[in-house]
């Protein structure tokens, strides 16, 4: 028996359905974003407020209801962004 290393589950390619699949590459965006913020933190706040703004205008101006009330504060308070970037 010949071993090839340890496989991850990430490794595995299974068919999924759009609902787990939405949240593999919501899992992987993440992933990428920590990676950004690793190296430059003010580049990936930059990232995520704009990734921030166009979910909340795709979304018709609600996404910010689906933050967490601390979030929401901080996109509103100038730490993240303001709500006249998100026109």
């Amino acid at each position: 028996m010949t071993t090839f290393g340890q496989l991850e589950d990430t490794d595995i390619d299974i068919a999924i359905d759009e609902n787990e699949a939405g949240e593999r590459r919501g899992m992987e965006l993440a992933a990428r974003i920590r990676m950004v913020a690793a190296q430059d933190p003010e580049l990936a706040q930059d990232l995520v407020d704009e990734l921030i703004a166009a979910l909340d205008r795709a979304m018709g101006g609600t996404f910010r209801e689906y933050l967490d009330p601390a979030e929401r504060d901080l996109t509103e308070s100038g730490s993240g962004i303001s709500p006249a970037q998100n026109s």
